[in-house]
């Protein structure tokens, strides 16, 4: 789920989503962009226990339903939302900092462990020596917390503070793809939220949803499939060669 943090002072001007990069390998994968939260891992319940403790605090009533309608979005928003449901006041900042540290208390505490599927992949991803990056709309402590319980890394991340704008925003797919030198076109994004979906195809991605909490349609030029265990290396090259 995404969670981005209070605006920064300076914020950079978001890339245009405008035009992908010219001069592709037509046809040829050229990397793997993943997306954390519901897709590498099954963070949404314990984010659901935090947005619970918080609600909590605020004296106001939380549902699965809440949830869902705030999966893939931002933390502004998911503040907001918490706030118009709170039965007492509290700042902003407040919450949003009760969101992150509850957050990162439960990630380097509780037991983690990758999707079914999505070990296999990313191993057989980096064993061909194929570019990969990872694409959260998570800030950082919490992107950091996962990649150190899950003793994994990427050749390029992308998290909520290294973007103006995010999910459903292409910025965060289009940066990936130009911190690994790729053109969009020729990057397969893997995501499981419609905002996620929305932004990698605004990017110009080939995309494989395996959808969490929320379905998710098929469409040309999309692939959905229930767990990453269904999706290799050779059926993502053969996905993006068939255009």
């Amino acid at each position: 789920m995404l969670r981005k943090p209070a605006e920064p002072a300076e914020p950079a001007e978001p890339a245009e989503p405008a035009e992908p990069a010219r001069g592709a390998l037509g046809g040829v994968l050229q990397a793997v962009l993943f997306d954390m939260d519901g897709l590498l891992v099954d963070s949404e319940p314990l984010w659901f226990e935090v947005e619970c403790s918080v609600m909590a605090r605020l004296e106001g009533e939380w549902s699965e339903a809440d949830q869902q309608e705030l999966i893939g979005g931002s933390l502004p928003r998911t503040v907001s939302y918490l706030l118009a449901r709170a039965a007492r006041p509290a700042s902003p900042e407040d919450v949003g900092r009760w969101l992150l540290d509850g957050m990162r208390s439960l990630l380097l505490s509780r037991p983690l462990a990758m999707l079914p599927g999505a070990a296999e992949l990313l191993a057989e991803v980096r064993a061909a020596g194929l570019p990969h990056a990872l694409v959260t709309s998570s800030e950082r402590p919490i992107m950091d917390a996962v990649l150190l319980r899950l003793g994994v890394s990427f050749d390029a991340t992308v998290c909520a503070d290294d973007v103006t704008c995010g999910k459903p925003h292409p910025e965060p797919y289009l940066r990936a793809a130009s911190l690994l030198g790729a053109d969009p076109r020729s990057c397969v994004a893997l995501e499981d939220s419609p905002n996620g979906v929305a932004s990698a195809e605004a990017a110009g991605c080939k995309l494989v949803a395996v959808p969490s909490l929320v379905p998710i349609p098929s469409q040309p030029g999309r692939m959905v499939t229930t767990s990453l265990r269904q999706v290799d290396l050779s059926m993502l090259r053969v996905f993006v060669a068939d255009g």
